[in-house]
Formats: C-alpha cells, sequence, structure tokens
C-alpha cells in the first residue's frame, strides 16, 4: 500500500479548513500533517483547475491513497466529481470519503453511490436556485425594489469633483474610489 493524503477545501475566506484537517488525523491515525493539502476555493471550479489539488497530484502516484472528510470537497457537481475520481482511478490512486459507507469510490459501489449523492446534490442545487428566483419574482410583482441602493453620497462627491473640473482621474485619487464607481456616477452627472 502507498502513502496516504488527504485534501481538505473550504469556500470563502471566511471559512477555515482545520475543522477538517483535525478530524481527518483523528480518524486517520496513519495520516501525516505534512500530507494534508487545504485550500480556500468554490467548489464550482473544476479540482484539477485548483492550485492546491493540482499540486498535491502531483506529489502522489500509482498506489497511494486520497482520502477526503466528505465527498462534496472534491466537487459540487456529478461530471467534476465523478472525472476527478476517474483520473485519479486511471493514474492507480484510490478515493475514499469519510462520509460515505464505501471504502473506495474508484470501485463499482463506490461509483454508484457517489452518482446517486451528486445526483441528489445537483438536484437540491437546482431547487435552491428555482425557489431564489421564485422569491425574487413575488418580492418584483409586490413592488420591491431588488438590488443594491444607489450610494447617494457617492454620487454627489463625485458629481461636485466632476463641477470642480477634476478629471476622473482625479476624482479617483481625491475621493478614494475605483474607476468604474467613478465613471458610474460621471455617466449619472452628465444625464
Amino acid at each position: 500500500m502507498g502513502r496516504l493524503f488527504a485534501y481538505c477545501r473550504v469556500s470563502t475566506a471566511e471559512q477555515t479548513a482545520e475543522n477538517q484537517s483535525r478530524q481527518l488525523l483523528q480518524r486517520e491515525p496513519e495520516l501525516l500533517e505534512t500530507r494534508i493539502v487545504s485550500e480556500t476555493i468554490s467548489g464550482g471550479v473544476n479540482a484539477f483547475e485548483r492550485p492546491e489539488f493540482a499540486k498535491l497530484m502531483e506529489r502522489m502516484e500509482e498506489g497511494d491513497e486520497l482520502v477526503v472528510l466528505k465527498v462534496d470537497r472534491l466537487g459540487r457537481d456529478v461530471s467534476d466529481v465523478l472525472n476527478t475520481i476517474k483520473t485519479l482511478a486511471t493514474k492507480g490512486i484510490a478515493v475514499r470519503s469519510l462520509d460515505l459507507p464505501v471504502s473506495n469510490l474508484s470501485g463499482s459501489e463506490g461509483k454508484l453511490m457517489l452518482t446517486m449523492m451528486s445526483a441528489f446534490a445537483e438536484f437540491e442545487k437546482a431547487r435552491l436556485i428555482e425557489r431564489t428566483q421564485e422569491g425574487l419574482a413575488r418580492a418584483k410583482a409586490q413592488g420591491k425594489k431588488l438590488g443594491r441602493p444607489v450610494a447617494l453620497d457617492t454620487r454627489k462627491a463625485v458629481q461636485e469633483a466632476k463641477e470642480r473640473g477634476l478629471t476622473q482621474a482625479a476624482a479617483m485619487r481625491e475621493l478614494g474610489l475605483s474607476r468604474s464607481t467613478v465613471k458610474r456616477y460621471w455617466v449619472l452627472a452628465e444625464g
């Protein structure tokens, strides 16, 4: 048997992969801390396009095993998770997720389990999008204004800078605003 590696992923900078690492070390006594790779990146990014995951793949070789705490750490959509596992299997790397009762996701039982779980996850994601769209449509029908409110103070400051004869670049520097913000309110000052 080869070496054991672990992959941890969180989606936002406000989150930390430390809990995942700690749980993996507790549940996998043969796992070395130096073989745990963590990164902060969306699960929507294909696994092999994630910088730390790609580096991990360069370290792993035939006979090694990759373990994750939960299968959703590998990816968010069915095709990416299955493609990742298939690619690793062709390299002779076994994949195991501690939240599943199947010991090897590369085997036929693992593929079946993953396909079913991923399909349900994808279905739930689609339903969430539908419910969000329905809620937005309902709010709009009730006359609620959607979106971010206009920053009246910012608009006023940009308009005043324009009236004083400043260039957009000078207004950016003086007001500490981005180019796009100054341009957006500059155009409003003209209209």
